[in-house]
């Protein structure tokens, strides 16, 4: 995948109680601050050509030049989530690759034979998109999603906030709320 879009940027949890999970990464292995949004404003979403409304609690702390999230999917609308739990599964059910030219990474990957099964939007020029899985003789990592998400506005400088304040981290204030994409 690195040939199509560069470096993971994100891997991603699926977990059943993101208070906990903030808590224990903060805590025990020390990673932070987090910033937590309970209801992500999640606009023009789909799976499988269908629209929903989706509600995601959502936790966002760097590693170093990793950025770690936590999603628990707060509702029962169809999504790659909800087929990951279904399935039995726990832990990273995506990562991510960063795009400041979302239509043409995305007509590339098309053209390479991905094909979108979910997306949506978050906030201006924050688009996002996961591939539908490949859990067949071709791919290594059944269960995995690659997903392409947008970073060329204020998600990209929520992004960067997360990134700086993770650097200097002291462990105080380990969960922080978002802010304001809108006055990013």
């Amino acid at each position: 995948m690195s040939r199509y879009f560069g470096e993971i940027r994100q891997v991603a949890y699926l977990v059943p109680d993101i208070e906990a999970a903030m808590d224990h990464w903060a805590r025990v292995l020390g990673v932070g601050p987090w910033y937590y949004n309970p209801k992500v404003p999640i606009r023009n979403y789909h799976y499988r050509g269908q629209r929903y409304e989706p509600h995601n609690s959502v936790a966002l702390a760097n590693a170093g030049g990793l950025q770690i999230e936590l999603l628990q999917p707060r509702n029962d609308v169809p999504s790659m989530y909800r087929d990951f739990l279904q399935a039995g599964h726990r832990g990273v059910q995506h990562v991510a690759y960063w795009t400041e030219d979302f239509d043409a990474d995305l007509a590339r990957a098309e053209a390479a034979g991905f094909r979108v099964c979910m997306g949506g939007e978050v906030g201006e020029n924050g688009r996002f998109v996961y591939f539908e899985d490949r859990c067949d003789a071709a791919s290594p990592l059944p269960g995995t999603t690659i997903e392409l998400s947008e970073v060329a506005g204020p998600k990209g400088r929520l992004f960067r906030l997360i990134r700086e304040a993770a650097a200097g981290w002291d462990g105080r204030d380990p969960v922080r709320p978002f802010p304001d994409l809108a006055r990013l």
